[in-house]
């Protein structure tokens, strides 16, 4: 009996810790931040869509300004070309100049100066430049602030449903304190204006950013470690803040309420402090909550983050920017079981609103802030230099009573007869944490030929830096019948068993140079990472620590032809440092794992109708990533023999306010593969498809009414092992709609006003959205979300 209970209580301890808490944090570059100006070069049509993109404020308006640089809209669709170093809140411009006969032809061709939100079809997180899309020779999809209003989007984990390679929602509906959802078959890291948001290497203190907080989001996909450092294979994404725009006075002010008793109160104000506009600020901060879609279960948050920047449209610039934000309560992070979820019990099935906790137990915390700078200097039209920095605190308590799925007698043995009376046990969990971190990235970048070629070259230094402390330990609770719960029990707190302290330093310096020969793009990047590591567990009395240095690289070559097309093919490679002992000898000594290694091969094709914002993407990729950790079974440690293997195709298509039509098309298909098991990775589908489209009327009676919806197909999961064998997570289908009505349209008095409505999971449909099976100790699933209806009415000026 207990070597049983040593196993189970290891088991479950290795799940609760690894699987629950996720993997977050991964580069992404803070571009298009900020309101962007560029100098375009536009036909009729298109400079009325520009114009015609309509924001929430007037920051999100055209303005007559230009900072980020010209870009000539041809019909081969050229780079961004710089005219000025960026300003604050932008990466670094390093695209290359254009030939004396490709200027002389630019200063034929007639311009409109725009000035607005950069464009869907421009991305940074690729290059760390501003790139348009069709040039960039990797996978990029972005999610700006108007395809986030329009869909309703309320968490990061919503705004990527409608991207090719994202398997969403890993625990349903549940866990919404964090989001959680695989790109290319891995777990991938977050990064807020540029700098890695670095979570609890042990446990739970994860921040999560309000997506009111977002101007944009960019999805990289594949390996980016060669700008980045320490990175998945599957990619990452890029958040950038709101900040100060050029605009004089803007500001919004919108309440929303909803199913579940949804509320929130959003507000956003900024302008010129001065009557120059050297110095601008801006404002914005929510307060929001619900009632979960569990019983018994709420969360409430509170956030506010004011920015200002220093230096107007000058050649040096500062912006500061702060963020303080209280989630008092967190809902749950519980499950289901398998049986009576995923599969037809002998009670039959288990309501969807079932709370798995006790309320009187239940306990997550968080309270998270953070102080951001960007500063940017343009030395002359051609060299310029920026340093972005932040610093965040996290602290988190976490207490928590949870079903195991199953139901376990004294001996630690499975009771089926228990189980179809609807019992089940539960576990408890406590974890109080504080999480500190740096990070600091730095670049110079400058333009230059050398005979045919043009150059944009970029040498870059970053650090980051992170301490961690956790106190937890794990217990048991009083088992829970699933027909008929008895919530407010008497729960004993688990002991504390472990006290770790953890440290984690990296250095990387990295080089990058963006090569043009005509319409022939060619990209090299090259970075060598230095990083150590040290835990300690003082109650445990375990000590390990790990300092590898790496290389990594990334070659690629697009070419884009004149009529819109640009094949690409680009090779790059990652790693990932990653928490676990293992042991080479059977356990006769142990040590901290090394870094996971990944590279991936990506070729496809892109096509942008020239003059019209339509872009057309698809793309194969095979990923290998090694030096997976695998359990050896009865004991404490890993061994480092796992591999994973990741194939796949993406399509993707965008229309970005065509004549006031959004459209975005995806559909993907991809075999995800454990080599050391010959087994699907758990929680990872095989791909789906998925269409959203959106019209509003531009002129006519109806004019300002805009409506729309979206279909989303997932298709099955592997969901780990089961006591009948392996778990398949079936598909399944959603729709979505979406409404929105300009009330200025009625007449003057209405201007500013604003009136907007969506709905997710339209038909209400019932279905599981993902299982993790580990038999005989666990089988947890989760219900994905039910319809949740939501109405806005919002001014703005």
């Amino acid at each position: 009996m207990k070597d049983r209970q040593t196993m189970w209580t290891s088991a479950r301890n290795r799940i609760v810790r690894r699987y629950p808490p996720p993997v977050s944090g991964q580069p992404a570059f803070g571009q298009g931040a900020r309101t962007v100006s560029l100098s375009l070069t536009l036909s009729p049509v298109v400079a009325g869509l520009v114009f015609g993109l309509g924001a929430a404020s007037a920051a999100d308006r055209p303005q007559a300004e230009t900072e980020a640089g010209t870009k000539t809209e041809t019909k081969a669709g050229t780079r961004t070309a710089p005219k000025t170093a960026p300003k604050a809140g932008t990466q670094a411009a390093a695209t290359p100049r254009k030939g004396p006969a490709q200027d002389a032809a630019k200063a034929k061709e007639e311009r409109i100066l725009v000035t607005g939100r950069k464009s869907p079809t421009v991305a940074s997180s690729g290059t760390k430049t501003d790139t348009p899309l069709i040039d960039t020779p990797q996978s990029v999809t972005v999610i700006d602030r108007h395809e986030m209003d329009v869909r309703g989007v309320l968490s990061l984990s919503q705004a990527v449903r409608y991207t090719a390679g994202i398997t969403p929602d890993q625990r349903g509906s549940t866990a919404t304190r964090y989001d959680l959802f695989a790109l290319r078959g891995f777990t991938i890291p977050n990064f807020l204006d540029g700098l890695k948001l670095q979570d609890s290497p042990t446990g739970y203190a994860t921040a999560q950013i309000d997506t009111s907080r977002l101007d944009r989001i960019e999805i990289l996909k594949g390996p980016a470690s060669a700008l980045y450092g320490q990175s998945s294979p599957g990619g990452l994404v890029a958040m950038s803040s709101k900040l100060p725009t050029s605009a004089t006075s803007y500001g919004s002010l919108v309440a929303t309420g909803g199913s579940f008793d949804l509320y929130r109160v959003d507000g956003d104000v900024g302008g010129a402090l001065t009557g120059n506009g050297f110095v601008r600020y801006r404002l914005y901060g929510t307060a929001n909550g619900s009632h979960s879609q569990l019983s018994q279960t709420q969360s409430r948050r509170y956030s506010i983050s004011p920015a200002v920047t220093f230096g107007g449209d000058g050649d040096t610039t500062l912006t500061l920017l702060g963020n303080v934000q209280d989630d008092p309560q967190n809902a749950s992070y519980g499950s289901v079981p398998l049986e009576g979820s995923l599969k037809r019990a002998a009670f039959g099935y288990i309501r969807q609103n079932f709370y798995d906790g006790d309320p009187n137990f239940e306990e997550f915390n968080r309270r998270q802030w953070a102080t951001t700078y960007i500063f940017n200097h343009r030395f002359n039209a051609d060299w310029a230099f920026s340093s972005r920095g932040r610093h965040d605190d996290v602290k988190t308590v976490y207490e928590s009573v949870y079903s195991e799925g199953v139901y376990l007698d004294p001996d630690y043995e499975r009771d089926y007869a228990q189980e179809a009376l609807g019992n089940f046990s539960r576990g408890t969990a406590y974890a109080r944490e504080h999480l500190r971190n740096l990070a600091f990235d730095n670049q110079l970048t400058g333009h230059f030929s050398t005979g045919p070629l043009h150059h944009a070259l970029m040498l870059g230094f970053d650090y980051q830096e992170s301490e961690a402390t956790e106190l937890d330990g794990f217990g048991s609770a009083p088992s829970i019948n699933v027909l008929h719960p008895v919530y407010r029990q008497q729960i004993t707190p688990p002991a504390i068993s472990n006290n770790y302290l953890t440290d984690q330093h990296q250095i990387g310096v990295y080089a990058q140079d963006q090569v043009d020969l005509g319409n022939l793009h060619l990209t090299g990047s090259l970075r060598n990472d230095w990083y150590r590591s040290h835990q300690q567990d003082t109650i445990g009395g375990s000590y390990s620590s790990q300092n590898p240095e790496m290389i990594t690289w990334r070659a690629a070559g697009l070419y884009h032809f004149k009529f819109g097309l640009a094949p690409y093919i680009s090779y790059s490679t990652s790693f990932q440092p990653q928490s676990g002992v293992v042991s080479s000898n059977g356990g006769q000594s142990t040590r901290q794992a090394d870094p996971t290694v990944g590279k991936q091969l990506e070729g496809g094709f892109k096509y942008q109708i020239p003059g019209l914002p339509i872009l057309l993407t698809a793309a194969g990729f095979h990923i290998e990533q090694t030096n997976v950790l695998v359990a050896v079974p009865n004991s404490n440690y890993s061994t480092e023999s796992g591999k994973v293997r990741s194939d796949g195709f993406e399509f993707e298509g965008h229309v970005n306010v065509y004549k006031g039509l959004t459209v975005v098309a995806t559909a993907n298909t991809q075999k995800v593969r454990d080599l050391s098991t010959g087994k699907p990775l758990i929680q990872v589908g095989k791909g789906g498809e998925t269409l959203f489209g959106y019209y509003t009327m531009p002129s006519g009676r109806l004019k300002g009414l805009g409506f729309g919806g979206g279909l989303r197909h997932v298709d099955s999961a592997f969901g780990g092992t089961a006591s009948y064998g392996d778990i398949t997570v079936p598909s399944y289908t959603l729709f979505d709609a979406s409404a929105s009505y300009d009330l200025a349209n009625l007449g003057h008095a209405f201007i500013g006003w604003k009136v907007q409505a969506s709905v997710r999971n339209l038909f209400n449909k019932r279905y599981v959205a993902s299982c993790y099976g580990y038999a005989p100790y666990d089988e947890w699933c989760w219900y994905g979300e039910r319809r949740t209806a939501q109405a806005s009415l919002g001014f703005s000026w």
